[in-house]
């Protein structure tokens, strides 16, 4: 999550799925409308989309899994992304705005780790469900089983700014901050403006963890494409992140972490298909 654009919440994303995808199966979500999100341009091996996966019939785990990406892990492996993959000129795809419905597609797809790359404002997305009186957005991905929320932002003084209002209103709003951890990405070389380094040390008592993301050219020219290229650095950063979302769910649900919940099918499934998954773990919010 962020509380505005340009806080590297997809490359947070794909980072963390890396390092997971080295635990167990893992996917990213891409919640972003397909000509506002980089998924589809960072995919060297595209699936054929979530256009392929109609929401009002019974699927697969075939199924779901040809429909999504694949990203290769440096020194082998690899791990998946849904996104949408229509031409710019084709009509818009709805997606779901429901968790729910994000995490029974998960479900079927049978992924141990799952990264939602949310693109809602968080702090706004708070405000307004607070004042509407309603249960929000993110404090239901919150409630989903298992998921950690890993809140994003650039190193800037806008940008720490807009996470500490970020970190209020889900603090206000008593969403899980024992658990959230917070990620500072790099916009550039050199070391971190004085006031980052006094908002990570003010934060790091109130949230899980904080990690900070080191700049990385490669990133801003080709994104998540190969992360081969990367730079060690990054993705030793991506492997702290990991471990630090690892150990905010161990702390909250145990370890091993127990089997997660299984979503009911909505519909009249066959006895053949298998729309079930008992090895799903962790659920991760991005």
């Amino acid at each position: 999550m962020s509380a505005v654009g340009g806080s590297g919440r997809s490359t947070t994303a794909g980072l963390l799925a890396c390092a997971l995808s080295t635990m167990g199966a893992t996917a990213v979500l891409d919640m972003a409308p397909r000509l506002a999100s980089p998924w589809p341009a960072w995919s060297a091996e595209p699936g054929t989309g979530l256009l392929s996966l109609p929401p009002d019939r019974p699927l697969t785990r075939s199924q779901v899994h040809a429909a999504a990406s694949r990203f290769q892990v440096p020194g082998g492996g690899a791990w998946h992304v849904l996104t949408d993959h229509q031409e710019w000129n084709h009509p818009p795809l709805a997606l779901p705005e429901d968790p729910a419905a994000w995490y029974q597609l998960a479900a079927i797809g049978g992924w141990q780790a799952v990264i939602a790359d949310t693109v809602h404002p968080v702090a706004h997305e708070v405000l307004t469900a607070r004042c509407a009186g309603s249960a929000g957005l993110t404090a239901r991905w919150c409630q989903l089983p298992f998921s950690v929320p890993v809140l994003c932002a650039a190193e800037t003084g806008s940008g720490v700014r807009a996470l500490q209002t970020a970190v209020k209103a889900a603090s206000a709003e008593g969403l899980p901050l024992h658990r959230m951890i917070v990620v500072l990405t790099a916009i550039g070389e050199g070391r971190s403006p004085a006031s980052v380094k006094a908002a990570a040390a003010m934060l790091a008592p109130r949230v899980g963890a904080v990690i900070q993301v080191p700049y990385d050219p490669r990133i801003r020219a080709h994104g998540m494409r190969d992360a081969s290229h990367l730079k060690p650095r990054l993705l030793e950063a991506g492997r702290q992140l990991a471990h630090a979302v690892v150990g905010s769910a161990q702390a909250a649900w145990g370890d091993p972490l127990p089997a997660a919940a299984v979503p009911r099918a909505r519909t009249a499934v066959p006895a053949r298909v298998d729309h079930t998954v008992r090895n799903a773990s962790k659920k991760v919010l991005a």
